[in-house]
């Protein structure tokens, strides 16, 4: 796997960064705080702006790749009541992603791309309180 793949993996997958509008941040179902299902970092998703904002809050290895306090900003539009599509921004790494998000109840996948497409990665999260 190269350097970038791994970098993207965890970043993209960490999170969320999604430019809906404010309605759609509110009601979406989206904001809230969240645990990958491998148990590896939690995250806080919450408005910011007309955006949405997932920080992570916690990170199991925290002198791995993923930090406390990276954050991505989400611009999704709706594809349906469950569904989310369009662009993650990595603050700290200056990249950006294709995502896809889907909600089914407490439930949550991420699904990201980068180099146009080619290299694509997927996560699992729960709703955690």
């Amino acid at each position: 796997m190269t350097k970038l793949c791994r970098s993207w993996t965890r970043v993209g997958l960490t999170a969320l960064a999604l430019l809906p509008g404010p309605a759609l941040a509110a009601d979406s179902g989206l904001t809230g705080n969240w645990v990958r299902d491998n148990g590896t970092v939690k995250m806080a998703v919450s408005q910011c702006g007309d955006d949405l904002c997932a920080v992570n809050t916690w990170v199991k290895h925290p002198k791995g790749r993923e930090k406390v306090g990276d954050r991505i900003i989400l611009s999704l539009q709706p594809v349906s009541s469950s569904e989310f599509q369009g662009r993650a921004y990595d603050v700290r790494r200056q990249m950006t992603y294709r995502v896809t998000v889907t909600l089914d109840g407490a439930s949550m996948e991420t699904s990201g791309c980068v180099l146009f497409g080619i290299i694509c990665r997927s996560a699992g999260w729960k709703r955690i309180n």
